[in-house]
Formats: C-alpha cells, structure tokens, sequence
C-alpha cells in the first residue's frame, strides 16, 4: 500500500481528465507533446510521456500541468483530482506557499512546516484566514490541517456510543454550532444502531462481526458531511 505524498510530489492530477479534455479536442498525444515542446519550451515532453501521464504511472510537475493545460485549452484545476493535503490545497488555488504564510499571518517556516508534516499549528484566527484564502468548505479545511483521522474518531464513537456526549468536541473541531449537528449525529447513530441491531437478529444474538456497521464506520466521514450540504 502506497504511502501518503511526498512534500516535492505533484499535484494531484486527474489522469482520465486528461485524456477526456485531449480526445474532445481530437488531439493525438503526439500533438499535446509537440505544443509543449514549442510553447513552453519543455522539449522533455514527448508523445509517451502523455501517454504515461493518462494512464496514471506518471504525473506532471505544478510547471508541466500549466503548460498542459494551456495546450489543452482548459484550466489546470479540470485537471487535478480530489487534493488530499494543505499543499494540493494550495496548488490547486495556484498560490506560493510564502503568499499564503502572509496573507494569514504565519510565519512562511511555520507554514512550510506544517505542510510538510501535515500538522497544522495555526491558531483560530489564522485557521479563518486559511479558509478564506483558499477558499475552503468545512469540510475542505479539516482535510487540509489533518484533522479528518480525529473527526473520524468522534464521529465513530458518536456512532457507538451517546451522540450527546461528543457534540461538544465534533463542534470545537470543525466550527460548526452545535445545534446545526445535533440532528446529523443523532441520525447517524441511529442508522448505525439499526444495522448493529439487524446483524445481531440474523446471527441469532450472537456477538456477530457486524461487516455492515464496520462499513459504515468506514464512511463515517461522508456520512457526516452529506449531512450538511452546503457547509
């Protein structure tokens, strides 16, 4: 199983993207290869590299994505995937990681620290002013400062156990007043008891695995956050 990204790795990049945007236009690799050779003199670009990079082994640099987006007559966030750290975050927004430091008042060490280690030491203020910056949903934002392992955490002992007893922490962690999740994790746990209850039936009352309720502890997070559209 891969490990998480490297610091100098690449943006994410959204290999069938790439290919659907080149076939739309009825380019050939050949021809995406040829435009970055002569425009942006990248004469490493060759017809195989597109091909590598659609078939997902190899992805472009912050540099070559650019370029590949200007021959391909699109903006390069058509084709990034779905960013996993604080670093994708801010490539995707196109921004130097200095000029984020600054525009949320942190120190640029402090700020490249934390995407390297993926622990976000920010402060409340400087938290507000990330996600202003780079634009961030809720739930963006807990994903770019690490936090979603934690959120997990709460959400899967809501789940099990008393939901009341952890809408305080679920609310400090993510922002979000607690009275706008009371009735996301009082569903939740419900939907979770049912399934617990359901297995235990069929087994018999057995102390069953539960393969049904481990899948859903699984998912818990994108059970949670369809739960509150537009946060």
């Amino acid at each position: 199983m891969p490990g998480p990204p490297s610091y100098d790795a690449p943006p994410p990049f959204d290999a069938a993207a790439a290919r659907r945007v080149r076939e739309s236009l009825g380019m050939a690799p050949g021809h995406v290869a040829h435009g970055m050779q002569a425009s942006y003199g990248l004469r490493h670009i060759t017809p195989d590299t597109i091909a590598a990079w659609e078939r997902g082994i190899a992805s472009p640099s912050p540099s070559e994505l650019s370029a590949l987006a200007a021959v391909l007559w699109c903006e390069p966030t058509q084709l990034i995937g779905t960013p996993r750290s604080l670093r994708e975050f801010r490539l995707i927004r196109g921004y130097a990681s200095a000029d984020v430091a600054r525009a949320i008042g942190m120190d640029p060490a402090s700020y490249d620290q934390a995407e390297r280690t993926g622990k976000w030491t920010g402060d409340a203020r400087q938290s507000a002013a990330l996600a202003s910056v780079l634009s961030l949903s809720a739930r963006d934002r807990l994903t770019a400062t690490g936090h979603d392992d934690r959120l997990a955490e709460l959400l899967r002992e809501a789940a099990e156990t008393r939901w009341q007893a952890h809408i305080r922490a679920v609310a400090k962690l993510t922002g979000i007043d607690k009275r706008t999740l009371e009735e996301p994790l009082r569903t939740m746990h419900q939907e979770y008891q049912r399934l617990i209850a359901a297995t235990l039936s069929r087994a018999g009352g057995s102390a069953a695995s539960g393969e049904q309720g481990r899948v859903y502890l699984d998912q818990v997070l994108d059970h949670f956050w369809s739960r509150l559209p537009g946060i």
